[in-house]
């Protein structure tokens, strides 16, 4: 069994992290590039920056934080927000990102996952999928959770897949910043839909809520924030804990 991956998310403002409750009410909790260097230092896995108000200011993820953060690591790097084309993707990657996240843009022009996964290959590229329950469907949200759509998001995670996506980092905004736990029932009813790794994201609160979405959820990977900004919990804590309900994940030395 591959190795389950624990992945740090830097929602970032302004050059500064922020973090709310489903998608609202931001706040501060530090310097990016300090951050990462903790988190490399830690051992976590992965990291991606979410620059939370790009789309809705219709701007490019900002290169110099890109950059400040790059240099902190020796891990694959995300990023996401404002990414709406082509050359915006290059931009990031010029600045230091080995993937990028698609989000609204990926939903109302499918055909560029297509183009970057030509240009990069599919494990650059990322489809973020923000989704609410509605009823037996969950519902995809776009331009940072703020306007829902007609879509589904197994259905939208099967399209995307079929354009050339390489990941699906799927984000349950019901459960965002909460800390009640991860989404389980619609990770697993994504992962279950596509054969690419399916990151979960929304709601991490305890190390048990990492147990239940590499199991029940059928997670690839898992992303949380408040959970390491504020020291709730350290990278290694988490992962000895993954370990010892034995659940395969990277140990650093």
């Amino acid at each position: 069994m591959l190795s389950k991956r624990i992945i740090a998310c830097l929602d970032v403002r302004d050059g500064q992290v922020v973090k709310g409750i489903n998608f609202e009410g931001l706040r501060s909790a530090g310097d990016p590039a300090e951050l990462a260097r903790r988190y490399n230092h830690e051992g976590i896995d992965e990291l991606v920056i979410l620059d939370v108000t790009a789309t809705l200011e219709r701007r490019r993820a900002m290169a110099a934080t890109i950059k400040a953060v790059a240099r902190e690591l020796f891990i694959p790097l995300a990023v996401g927000g404002g990414i709406r084309t082509e050359d915006d993707a290059a931009a990031a990657v010029d600045a230091g990102a080995d993937k990028v996240s698609l989000n609204t843009a990926a939903l109302s022009n499918p055909a560029l996952i297509t183009t970057l996964a030509n240009r990069y290959g599919s494990q650059a590229v990322v489809v973020a999928i923000d989704a609410k329950r509605d009823g037996d469907k969950y519902a995809v949200y776009v331009r940072s959770g703020q306007a829902a759509t007609d879509r589904d998001a197994v259905e939208w995670a099967q399209q995307a897949e079929e354009s050339g996506a390489g990941e699906i980092l799927l984000t349950s905004i019901d459960r965002d910043g909460t800390k009640v736990g991860f989404d389980c029932e619609m990770t697993a009813a994504v992962s279950r839909a596509v054969s690419i790794p399916v990151i979960a994201s929304g709601g991490a609160g305890g190390l048990d809520h990492f147990v239940d979405v590499f199991t029940t959820g059928l997670g690839d990977a898992a992303l949380a924030a408040s959970i390491f900004h504020y020291a709730e919990t350290s990278v290694h804590a988490l992962k000895a804990h993954l370990q010892q309900h034995g659940i395969p994940v990277r140990m650093t030395p």
